[in-house]
């Protein structure tokens, strides 16, 4: 593989080879990583005015500052690196897996006499990884049917060959009811335990035949030697597998080593069942949404999900059976459109379950939705509000021990945080500190804007205090002329009172209400961003008084200092060429010069 540069404006001369493009916006920053089995043909098609692209993907394009491409062999090969590359840096513009758990996995420790139990850590170096299992319940059926099989320890014990030589160890309760052949003190060979570890291996990657055939050979041996007590117990653990095995069974037994990979979608997301099947038995089934993000096709988000699934899975699939037919074949990928038989029944099964997917999400938003506005109107009842307030504006005020008087606005829209709409202050006309004039000044300049840009005001506003703050409020409304035209409320932190204007007694709302929750919430959330914003006033202007003490360094140069350099530290680091490109050659002078005198200090 071999790796180049380009600018946008060079995409003409790309080669016409598969491989990997990535965009950088104007930071360098990697925004987008896609695949292409022509290259030139592929990157040019997002610059040609004609192609007709939506309005994301111009939105995209217009912050391409650089293109980097990766030549490989295949277009398959192209689908793994872009698969990589998208894992380990996670570009904006490109469609993750939204997929929070974390999954179980059964470890096969890498020691002496090795151990096999469940983990959600993945530490390579301990051994190796049998999953991830779609569920706990699958992962303990395995677990339990290889302890029923064979006798692997569960003690933590270091058995090094000198530490069992030196008979440091006792059987423990495992040994005597026979889960355990006691290799502690030497009564199992390795080589016996590694022989029935082979056979755990199998079993974990869905190879059950193999110790199948194991058992049924060494049964009939036993039989022979007229050993039927082993013969017998050989038959149980060979019914145990068969039962095992049919449990699992969805298709013939014949079908073995594919994958199965179906989508549904709709305007804005794609639902995705992976399946992996050994022998005819499921033994990995998996589902997962996929956020578009530029208008992308079923083929494309299909294929994204399927590379990266056989990647989680650690999957050797020999076939794969999707539901859409591709474009054109894919070198290297083996895919089967079945339209009749066993596997047609997996397709079917398959797509069963990715409906289902996609039906359960439907209804878990509708829930969630039914819920907000469950409490929205909720409020609305303890509050004898005229509307449902699904417009929330919340004040709160900072200013730790006098100094950076500082005021917050958090907005909340159908019950959730519209952080874009929240909004800092800092107060102009107070000085010192004075919470009931800081909260007039802010509350006035919030909805001076609102009416001047013609924007709507909220159903409720909410202030973060109690009767004191509650009436400056309300004199910043009464002078803009809008008060009365939406309610406002005061909240006191002590006793979660609620206060309304003119109203002497404030009321209480049930404490475990989901109505008082959200107004807690609400006031909780403008109280930290006031506090961080503060804090952050605080350290900057910390910052820039070690820069304003310097004799013609004024607030205006540290500023732009300090937006540039980032830091003191950086600033006193930089050569006079690069301050001065910032704020001139005589006050860089000034700055370099102290610098030096200070550098022993």
């Amino acid at each position: 593989m071999q790796s180049s540069s380009f600018l946008p404006t060079d995409h003409l001369t790309l080669p016409d080879h598969p491989g990997v493009y990535k965009y950088f916006n104007e930071e360098d920053e990697l925004i987008y990583v896609g695949k292409a089995k022509s290259l030139k043909k592929r990157v040019s098609s997002y610059f040609n005015k004609n192609t007709g692209v939506n309005l994301k993907t111009r939105k995209m394009v217009k912050e391409i500052r650089r293109i980097e491409i990766t030549l490989v062999d295949s277009e398959f090969d192209a689908l793994l690196l872009e698969n990589n590359l998208i894992k380990k840096s996670h570009p904006k513009y490109n469609i993750l897996l939204r997929d929070d758990k974390t999954y179980p996995y059964l470890l096969l420790t890498k020691e002496n006499f090795p151990r096999i139990f469940p983990t959600r850590k993945v530490i390579p170096k301990k051994g190796t990884y049998y999953g991830p299992f779609a569920s706990v319940k699958a992962m303990n059926n395995v677990l339990e049917l290889i302890r029923e099989l064979f006798t692997i320890r569960t003690c933590k014990l270091d058995l090094s060959p000198y530490k069992i030589s030196d008979g440091n160890y006792k059987v423990c309760l495992e040994y005597h009811i026979g889960n355990c052949k006691g290799p502690c003190v030497g009564l199992q060979k390795e080589v016996d335990y590694q022989r029935d570890l082979e056979h755990v291996k199998h079993i974990l990657k869905g190879n059950l035949g193999v110790a199948k055939t194991y058992f049924k050979q060494e049964m009939q041996h036993h039989a022979e030697n007229l050993e039927f007590e082993k013969a017998h117990l050989l038959k149980e653990k060979l019914e145990s597998l068969e039962n095992y095995q049919a449990k699992s069974l969805v298709a013939s037994p014949s079908i073995n080593n594919i994958d199965v990979c179906t989508i549904v979608s709709d305007d804005k997301s794609a639902y995705v069942n992976f399946m992996r099947v050994k022998n005819g038995s499921l033994i990995t089934s998996k589902n997962v949404e996929l956020k578009k993000k530029l208008d992308e096709s079923d083929e494309e988000l299909l294929l994204t999900a399927l590379i990266r699934l056989q990647d989680q899975f650690q999957s050797d699939a020999e076939e794969v059976l999707l539901n859409i037919e591709l474009s054109e074949p894919i070198e290297g990928l083996n895919v089967v459109m079945p339209k009749i038989g066993d596997k047609k029944k997996l397709i079917e099964l398959s797509l069963k379950n990715a409906l289902y997917y996609k039906k359960e999400k439907a209804l878990l938003l509708g829930l969630n939705q039914d819920k907000k506005d469950r409490v929205i109107r909720q409020l609305q009842q303890d509050l004898s509000l005229p509307e449902i307030p699904d417009h929330i504006e919340c004040f709160d005020n900072s200013n730790i021990q006098g100094t950076n008087p500082v005021a917050s606005m958090v907005c909340f829209l159908n019950g959730k945080p519209a952080v874009k709409e929240y909004r800092h202050y800092h107060i102009k006309t107070v000085v010192g500190p004075d919470d009931f004039a800081s909260m007039k000044e802010v509350v006035g300049r919030r909805y001076k804007r609102l009416i001047e840009e013609g924007k709507p005001m909220p159903k409720l506003v909410v202030i973060d205090g109690g009767k004191g703050q509650l009436s400056s409020a309300v004199e910043a409304l009464k002078e803009l002329g809008v008060y009365g035209q939406m309610p406002i409320i005061g909240i006191a932190k002590r006793l979660e009172e609620i206060y309304f204007p003119g109203d002497s007694y404030p009321i209480h709302i049930d404490k475990k209400s989901e109505s008082l929750r959200l107004l807690q919430r609400i006031r909780d959330e403008a109280h930290r961003f006031a506090i961080t914003f503060h804090r952050n006033l605080r350290s900057k202007n910390a910052i820039g008084t070690q820069l304003t003490d310097i004799p013609g360094i004024g607030e205006s140069t540290a500023d732009r200092l300090l937006s540039h350099f980032k830091s003191v530290k950086k600033i006193s680091e930089a050569t006079q060429e690069e301050i001065a490109a910032i704020i001139g050659t005589n006050r860089a002078k000034i700055l370099v010069a102290w610098n030096e005198k200070n550098k022993g200090a």
